[in-house]
C-alpha cells in the first residue's frame, strides 16, 4: 500500500481505554504505540502527545458511543477520519489492540478509510435533544399502556367508554381512584364537556375490583406520567432555543405533507440540515436506511430488503409517512395505496418514507417550498403513458394516428 500521509495516528477506542499507535516517516517509518485511559485528563494528554509529534490525521472506528469523547477531545486539532468498523475489519486470527490500532494506522497512512459523517457540534447537541425527546415519548407510551393493564386487571373499562383514557376527564378519574375514592358514581361526575352524555355508562364501567395494591401502582404511575410531561414541556422550550438558527429549514420542512415541527426538527438534528454533505438523495437515502439494498449474483438481481442505516432517521420519516399518507388530496396517499395493494402495508410505508426523503432533500437543497403533486397525478401519468403505447403500437401496424379529444369531436 503506498503511503500517502506522512504523520498519521490509529486508535483503537474500547470503554476504559484507547491505545494509539503512531506512523511517522514516508520511507523509513517509525512505530511508537501508547496506551491511554479515556477519563478526561488521559485524553487531554494523548491530544497533547500528538500534537507534539506532528500529528496530521487520527482514525478511528465508530464503536458505539465510546468514541465520542475521544473525538471531542481531539476535535479541532487534527483531521479525524471516524470509519465504520465493518468497512475496516482485519484479517481474522492474531487479534491485539496494538495489532488493531497499527492496522489503523496503516489505513489512515494509505487514505483508505471513507470517513464517517459526523455533524459539527451545534447539530451534534440538537441530536442528543431530539433524541432524548423521542425517548421520553416512548416510556410515556410504557407508562401509559401499564396504566392500561392495571385498570384492566382490576375490572375498571374506562378505555371502553372514554375515547381518550387521559384527557381532562380520564386524568380527574384516575386520580380520583389513586386518592382513593371508588364509588363509581362520584367518579362518573368528573366527565366533561361530551364526556358527560356517558355517564351512566360510565358508572358501569367504573364498578370494579379496585383494591388498595391497584391505588399504590396506580397513584406511582401517575406520578411518572406527569413528571415525563413535564420534561418533555422544558425540553421543547430548549428546542425551540436551539432550533432558531434553523427556522427558514423548519418551515421549509414542515410544508411537507407529515412533516410536523418534531420530524421537522429531528430530520435537521439527524442529517444536519445541509444537503451539500449528500452528493445526492440516493447517497442520503442509503445512509438513512429507507433505500433496498443490493443482492445480485450471476447476473441476477435478487430481492433485497431495506438497508441497515440510521434508525432514528428512519422511525422519524416511517412516522411521517404514515402521518402523510392519512392526507386527503395527498400524492402520497394515493402512491401508498397503489403500493399496498400490490407490496402491502409496511413495504409501501418504507416506500413513501424514502419518497418524503427525497422530498426533504430537494426542498433543503434548492430552498424552494413543497409542492405537492395532488391525487390526480399518477392516473393523469398513467392514461399518458398509455395512450402513447397505444399509438406507438398502431403506427408500427401502418396507421397515422390523429388524437382528438371527446370534448372537441362533440
Amino acid at each position: 500500500m503506498e503511503a500517502i500521509i506522512e504523520k498519521c495516528c490509529g486508535l483503537d477506542v474500547h470503554q476504559a481505554t484507547v491505545v494509539a499507535c503512531v506512523l511517522v516517516g514516508d520511507t523509513r517509518t517509525k512505530k511508537q504505540v501508547r496506551t491511554f485511559r479515556t477519563v478526561g485528563r488521559e485524553l487531554r494528554a494523548l491530544r497533547d502527545w500528538l500534537t507534539e509529534l506532528g500529528i496530521t490525521h487520527v482514525g478511528m472506528e465508530s464503536t458505539g458511543i465510546y468514541w465520542v469523547p475521544v473525538f471531542r477531545a481531539l476535535e479541532g486539532n487534527f483531521e479525524i477520519v471516524v470509519g465504520n468498523a465493518q468497512h475496516i475489519k482485519n484479517v481474522p486470527g492474531r487479534k491485539t489492540d496494538v495489532k488493531d490500532s497499527e492496522w489503523l494506522a496503516n489505513l489512515v497512512r494509505c487514505g483508505l478509510i471513507r470517513p464517517s459523517f459526523v455533524p459539527p457540534l451545534p447539530i451534534r447537541e440538537l441530536r442528543e435533544l431530539t433524541r432524548y425527546r423521542r425517548s421520553l415519548v416512548n416510556d410515556q407510551a410504557r407508562e401509559r399502556n401499564r396504566i392500561q393493564k392495571l385498570l384492566e386487571t382490576a375490572s375498571i373499562k374506562l378505555a371502553s367508554v372514554a375515547s381518550d383514557v387521559f384527557g381532562t376527564s380520564g386524568r380527574a378519574m384516575l386520580r380520583a381512584l389513586a386518592d382513593g375514592d371508588t364509588d363509581p358514581t362520584r367518579l362518573a361526575q368528573l366527565a366533561k364537556s361530551t364526556l358527560r352524555k356517558k355517564i351512566p355508562a360510565l358508572v358501569e364501567a367504573l364498578e370494579g375490583n379496585f383494591e388498595s395494591h391497584h391505588r399504590v401502582l396506580l397513584g406511582f404511575q401517575l406520578d411518572r406520567l406527569d413528571e415525563m410531561e413535564k420534561a418533555i414541556v422544558k425540553l421543547d422550550a430548549i428546542l425551540l432555543e436551539k432550533l432558531e438558527p434553523y427556522k427558514r429549514e423548519l418551515e421549509l420542512l414542515m410544508k411537507i405533507p407529515g412533516f410536523n415541527r418534531v420530524a421537522a426538527a429531528s430530520f435537521i438534528a439527524e442529517t444536519g440540515g445541509d444537503m451539500s454533505v449528500f452528493p445526492t438523495s440516493r447517497h442520503l437515502a442509503a445512509w438513512s436506511g429507507v433505500s433496498p439494498g443490493n443482492n445480485e449474483t450471476g447476473g441476477k438481481r435478487r430481492q433485497a430488503g431495506a438497508r441497515h442505516g440510521n434508525v432514528h432517521l428512519t422511525t422519524t420519516l416511517v412516522l411521517a409517512a404514515s402521518s402523510a399518507v392519512r392526507q386527503r388530496g395527498s400524492y402520497y396517499k394515493d402512491k401508498y395505496w397503489r403500493l399496498r395493494t400490490r407490496r402491502g402495508a409496511m413495504r409501501a410505508l418504507v416506500a413513501i418514507a424514502h419518497k418524503l426523503l427525497i422530498a426533504a432533500y430537494e426542498v433543503l437543497r434548492k430552498g424552494e417550498p413543497f409542492v405537492d403533486l395532488g391525487d390526480q397525478y399518477l392516473t393523469k401519468r398513467s392514461q399518458s403513458d398509455s395512450t402513447r403505447k397505444h399509438v406507438k403500437k398502431l403506427e408500427s401496424l401502418g396507421y397515422d394516428v390523429t388524437l382528438t379529444p371527446r370534448e372537441v369531436a362533440q
